[in-house]
C-alpha cells in the first residue's frame, strides 16, 4: 500500500478552536488554548500517522483585519502564509457569529481551493449548540459560495466526529513518503513548547487583566541526571503590568508556576524545576526586530 503525507493548514478567525482542533487530532496538547482570542502567534505543526497516513497540521494565528501593532502583523502573515504549499485546508467557523475577520479567512480559504487544493468546512463548538437545525442555514450558505470536500459539524473541545474529519484528510493527502518519523507529534523544540505552556497559564490566570502585551523568553533549559530546569522571564510592556503578573504578596506568580511545571512535567516525562521572572520591556510587541529576537518571524512551513 502506498504511503501518503500532506501539510493540513487549519484556517480561521481567532477563538474559533483551530489549537484545540489540532490538539484532539494528533492525541497530545501542543497548541495552547486559552479562551481569550489570538491564544496563538506562531505557526505550530503537529503530525499525526496513522498506517501508511500522515497528515502535518499547520495551525496558525487567527486572521483578523484589525493590525493595530507589528504582533498582529506578522500573526496575519503567519495565517496567510499557512496556505501556500498546502495539500488540504480546514476552515474553521462557529455557528453562533459570522463577522469580518471570518469573511477575511474565508477569502484566503476560496483562493486556495481555486488553485486546487482541497478545503473542508469545520463548523465547531456543536457541544454548545442545542438545536442542530441551526446549523443547515449557515451550512448551506457557505457551500453555496465554494464547493468543500465535505462539511462537518465537530466539537474539538468533546472530540466528536474528529474520526470523520480525519477520514476526509486522509482521502485528499497525496502519496508520498512521511516527512517525520512516525512518532513524533510536532516539529516545535522542547524550549518552545515550554514558553507557550508558561503563555497559557499567564493568559488564564490574567484573563482581561492584561491585554496582548505579554510574552514568555526561555533563558535556560538544560537536562540534568533526573531533573529538567527550565529558567523563564515573562515580558510586558509596563511596570503595572509586572506588578499585576506576579500578585499580591508573589501569589500569582507562584500559581502560574506551579500550573506550568505540572504540564511541562507531563509533557516532558521528568521532573522539572522551574523559574520564573517578570521583566517591563517597553514597546516589545510593536517592534518588529524585537519580535524577530523573540521568534515571531517563522512563517515557512
Amino acid at each position: 500500500m502506498a504511503s501518503h503525507f500532506g501539510f493540513v493548514a487549519i484556517i480561521g478567525r481567532p477563538n474559533v478552536g483551530k489549537s484545540t482542533l489540532m490538539n484532539h487530532l494528533i492525541g497530545q496538547k501542543i497548541s495552547i488554548t486559552s479562551r481569550k482570542p489570538q491564544t496563538t502567534r506562531n505557526r505550530i505543526l503537529g503530525v499525526e500517522t496513522e498506517g501508511e497516513y500522515q497528515a502535518a497540521y499547520v495551525d496558525t494565528p487567527g486572521l483578523h483585519r484589525k493590525e493595530e501593532k507589528a504582533i498582529n502583523h506578522l500573526m496575519n502573515r503567519a495565517a496567510q502564509s499557512a496556505l501556500s504549499d498546502v495539500d488540504v485546508v480546514l476552515f474553521v467557523v462557529d455557528p453562533f457569529m459570522w463577522n469580518d475577520d471570518d469573511e477575511m479567512a474565508f477569502a484566503r480559504v476560496r483562493q486556495a481551493a481555486a488553485s486546487g487544493v482541497p478545503a473542508v468546512l469545520i463548523i465547531n463548538k456543536l457541544d454548545q449548540l442545542a438545536d442542530k437545525d441551526k446549523l443547515l442555514p449557515l451550512m448551506e450558505k457557505l457551500s453555496s459560495r465554494l464547493e468543500f470536500k465535505a462539511v462537518i459539524p465537530v466539537s474539538a473541545l468533546k472530540a466528536v466526529n474528529l474520526k470523520e474529519v480525519r477520514k476526509v484528510i486522509f482521502e485528499n493527502l497525496p502519496e508520498g513518503e512521511h516527512m517525520y518519523s512516525d512518532d513524533s507529534v510536532t516539529d516545535r523544540s522542547e524550549r518552545f513548547l515550554a514558553s507557550e505552556i508558561i503563555r497559557e497559564k499567564l493568559m488564564r490566570q490574567m484573563g482581561d487583566e492584561l491585554p496582548y502585551a505579554a510574552t514568555v523568553e526561555i533563558e535556560e533549559f538544560r537536562r540534568e541526571e533526573k531533573l529538567l530546569r527550565i529558567a523563564a522571564k515573562i515580558l510586558v510592556e509596563k511596570q503595572g503590568q509586572k506588578k499585576m503578573v506576579i500578585g499580591a504578596g508573589g501569589q500569582r506568580i507562584r500559581k502560574i508556576g506551579t500550573e506550568a511545571r505540572l504540564d511541562m512535567e507531563k509533557l516532558f516525562e521528568s521532573k522539572v524545576f522551574l523559574q520564573l521572572f517578570v521583566k517591563v520591556k517597553a514597546g516589545w510587541s510593536d517592534d518588529e526586530r524585537a519580535l524577530k529576537s523573540l521568534g515571531y518571524d517563522d512563517f515557512e512551513l
